[in-house]
């Protein structure tokens, strides 16, 4: 387990000055593109089953919200660079690899599914070949590599390779809620997995949200009571990042507590 952050409000995500010109850049899209935009997943509650992905055309069809990635990427872009050591292409992220601590992040199991979709094509072209790196905090708020106490562990990071189905899945932990920011996970799309890997050319990067009552019930498990007194203050219509639309990257779930989550999201590029 790792150890918990500082308790004063950190500058994950850069804060709202950090985000405010990706946010303006995201308004002005949402005003051209109009209000006819169609959300391509849903959420569900607890142990339901995933909503059907609408039918798209390439009126229907935006490429994902662009983001920040924050200020604790891994990615070469800040002077710690995960992408280019051997094993980081896996689909269990839940543990550090390499020549890391050694360490294992414990937290409800979530499998996150992500789906890497052509949207020059209307969403109907899945990107087969592409790479995905995601990477997301621990149970206590913290960031491997960065945050205190777990500066030596790299868990929670990695890369897959879409398949035919454009398809990336990650063995991870549901991530814990740190003060001034909506649960959410952190990815980037490349390409090939030669780019991830070279930290190269990047094609977008963006974030995956939680549903509310999800979170909910996963916080009500033990090891998560900093992220019901965190939660407890924020909202998705609040957050720095998901305050000016977030149906496109609220992921659908599936599962439960005891038995595991499965987070689907559809991502297009």
């Amino acid at each position: 387990m790792s150890a918990r952050p500082d308790e004063s409000p950190p500058a994950h995500d850069g804060g709202l000055s950090h985000d405010l010109p990706v946010l303006a850049r995201r308004r002005m899209i949402r005003l051209m593109a109009g209000a006819s935009l169609v959300p391509l997943v849903g959420c569900t509650s607890e142990a339901g089953t995933a909503a059907s992905p609408s039918s798209s055309s390439s009126a229907e069809c935006a490429e994902i919200p662009e983001e920040t990635a924050g200020p604790f990427p891994g990615d070469g872009s800040n002077g710690v660079n995960v992408l280019k050591e051997s094993g980081v292409v896996r689909s269990d992220i839940t543990r550090s690899f390499g020549d890391s601590a050694g360490g294992t992040a414990d937290g409800v199991p979530l499998t996150i599914t992500l789906t890497v979709v052509d949207a020059a094509s209307g969403c109907g072209t899945p990107k087969r070949g592409a790479a995905v790196y995601v990477w997301h905090c621990d149970r206590e708020g913290a960031y491997s590599l960065y945050s205190e106490g777990v500066t030596d562990e790299n868990y929670l990071r990695g890369v897959q390779e879409a398949d035919d189905e454009g398809r990336v899945t990650f063995r991870s932990v549901f991530p814990g809620c740190y003060p001034g920011r909506w649960p959410h996970v952190h990815f980037e799309v490349y390409g090939s997995l030669a780019d991830a890997t070279t930290a190269t050319s990047i094609t977008n990067t963006s974030q995956l949200a939680f549903p509310k009552d999800v979170c909910d019930t996963v916080y009500a498990t033990d090891g998560y009571d900093a992220s019901v007194r965190n939660l407890s203050v924020l909202s998705l219509e609040d957050d720095s990042i998901f305050s000016d639309g977030h149906d496109r990257q609220l992921a659908t779930m599936t599962g439960s507590a005891r038995d595991g989550y499965t987070a689907a999201l559809t991502v297009p590029v």
